[in-house]
């Protein structure tokens, strides 16, 4: 009968020991985990300076997304107005038409038509020329622009590894330091800005370069269909030169770019 009892004692003080709270203070308290954010935000100075760089070369790629393209250089329905104004000799009615438009090739055109209009009995060497000058200054404006991104991608991981100095300096100081236990969290934490900053120069860096790459081809196939415009162009503009009497001058070549 007592050894009855007893279990039955055991039995009811287990029942009460279950009926609790599951946060007893046998449960050790570990520290919650940090986020990414968190990690960004704690890994020192350099990695605002990265941040505020990394949404500087996203809107570049987005400007020179809606930018760098074909009909921002020369567009279809340009240059058949063009055609026809030319074959027509409607000299100044072309000149209003590429005043109203955007385009490199209208920009060119409107820089030859400008002087040809004025000057009539000028040489058309001299509108070739014009038309060389125009067509390198937009072709050195686009290779300049997308050069941007070229520098982003070499200044954001020497960002990084700035920041990875500073933090391993930071974790020997801690780890010189005589604060007991306290300096292998501080060691830690050095280490740990270190790699954020490695790895946030890298990821900054490496997108920078692979979109430079993209579109430095893109302005070179620009540049080409921008020569190949104005070589056509210039050609009927030869034939109103040699039907004055003039001697007919060499078309505008891609080289002369």
């Amino acid at each position: 009968m007592k050894i009855l009892l007893s279990l039955l004692a055991v039995l009811a003080s287990a029942a009460s020991l279950l009926a609790q709270s599951p946060t007893a203070a046998t449960a050790p308290d570990y520290p919650q985990p940090k986020t990414v954010m968190d990690a960004i935000l704690a890994a020192g100075p350099v990695m605002y300076v990265l941040l505020a760089l990394s949404v500087f070369s996203v809107m570049l790629v987005i400007v020179y997304l809606m930018t760098i393209r074909r009909g921002a250089i020369v567009s279809s329905g340009y240059m058949a107005t063009a055609d026809a104004l030319l074959r027509k000799r409607d000299y100044l009615g072309l000149l209003a038409v590429s005043n109203r438009h955007g385009e490199a090739i209208a920009r060119v055109v409107q820089r030859i038509l400008d002087f040809t209009t004025k000057n009539p009995n000028a040489d058309f060497q001299q509108g070739r020329e014009i038309a060389e000058t125009e067509g390198g200054r937009v072709a050195a404006s686009l290779n300049n622009r997308v050069t941007y991104l070229a520098d982003i991608g070499m200044i954001a991981p020497l960002l990084g590894l700035l920041g990875t100095v500073l933090g391993i300096i930071r974790s020997f100081g801690a780890l010189g330091a005589d604060l007991g236990t306290a300096r292998y969290v501080l060691l830690s934490r050095g280490i740990s800005e270190a790699l954020v900053n490695t790895c946030a120069g890298l990821a900054i860096g490496i997108p920078a370069m692979i979109f430079y790459a993209f579109f430095r081809g893109r302005v070179q196939r620009l540049i080409s269909d921008l020569e190949s415009a104005v070589t056509h162009l210039l050609a009927l503009l030869s034939v109103r030169h040699g039907e004055k009497g003039l001697e007919r001058t060499p078309v505008l070549l891609e080289e002369d770019f």
